[in-house]
């Protein structure tokens, strides 16, 4: 047989191998995805599957669950339009002020800031993360409080300064809670910025505006949209933050859930306004999705 030409055999035990190789890998990885997706499986899909069934039922007369098949849950979804709109409000506006205040801290962490003490200023903006948020908003109270900045503008003439239970402290709170998320991906992104860009358009007779504009916020976008749709995502389902500082007058969908789960035990109601909400969260995700795909060309851009 001419060298080089395989016969029929040989070909034959070649397929033979890499279809064996190929069998082996493709075991190996479901037997690594195989926990995740078991996971997955049951705390978020069968749950979730459970919450539709729910959100097309009926109230049962004590409360729970009854079965039946009605669209009467959504049809009632505007009763809870302040809640709706609270939040839809609320949580844009919140993730906007944290990412006004999160980029020049994350541009100054990876573009300015001494290479020795980096590591220990990105370490300070983890570390509000070691304390829970319930003991950081209950601080807060203390602070928006009769007692606290309100008691001192009172001493200086400026008196009845209503601060706590505003949809104002509500959004102090949110940036306060959520500012270390929307700073690290932001971060992230300008850390693997290559500074002969930068050098370059210097080079080029670019001012630092110039620079800035034309530069590094196009190379950022994906870091700035990941930390937007990361932060809006969260904070649609928000309800601690709203609950305290708000003080029960502005509520988010995550109050409302609470209160018809656990209270008014109305079961389907609650479902059908997690599946909108749940619905909501999609639309987002993939318009944000969209948009850093559009921003930033042909570069990989990760939201999740």
């Amino acid at each position: 047989m001419p060298a080089g030409d395989e016969g029929p055999l040989q070909r034959s035990d070649g397929n033979s191998m890499r279809s064996a190789t190929n069998t082996k890998r493709n075991l190996v990885t479901a037997a690594l995805v195989a926990p995740a997706a078991a996971w997955l499986a049951v705390f978020l899909v069968l749950p979730f599957m459970a919450m539709l069934v729910f959100a097309f039922g009926e109230r049962a007369p004590e409360g729970g669950y009854q079965a039946a098949f009605t669209f009467t849950q959504f049809a009632n979804l505007p009763t809870r339009a302040a809640a709706f709109w609270n939040t839809l409000l609320l949580a844009p506006a919140g993730a906007l002020l944290c990412l006004l205040i999160a980029y020049p801290v994350a541009y100054y962490l990876a573009v300015k800031a001494d290479p020795r003490y980096r590591l220990i200023l990105v370490s300070l903006v983890v570390v509000p993360f070691w304390t829970s948020l319930l003991v950081r908003t209950y601080a807060w109270m203390y602070i928006l409080g009769s007692r606290g900045i309100p008691n001192l503008l009172s001493m200086i003439g400026i008196e009845d300064v209503r601060m706590l239970n505003t949809p104002g402290a509500v959004l102090l709170g949110i940036v306060y809670g959520y500012l270390p998320l929307m700073i690290m991906p932001i971060y992230v992104s300008l850390e693997k910025l290559d500074r002969r860009l930068l050098e370059a358009s210097a080079d080029l007779g670019g001012k630092p505006v110039s620079t800035f504009f034309g530069v590094t916020l196009p190379l950022s976008l994906p870091g700035v949209m990941t930390g937007v749709a990361l932060v809006t995502i969260l904070l649609l389902g928000e309800y601690l933050i709203p609950q305290l500082l708000g003080g029960g007058k502005v509520f988010f969908l995550g109050n409302a859930l609470v209160d018809l789960f656990l209270q008014s035990r109305n079961w389907p109601f609650g479902s059908a306004i997690a599946v909108t909400l749940v619905a909501v969260v999609v639309v987002v995700l993939m318009v944000a999705m969209r948009v850093a795909w559009k921003v930033a060309g042909t570069r990989q851009v990760d939201l999740v």
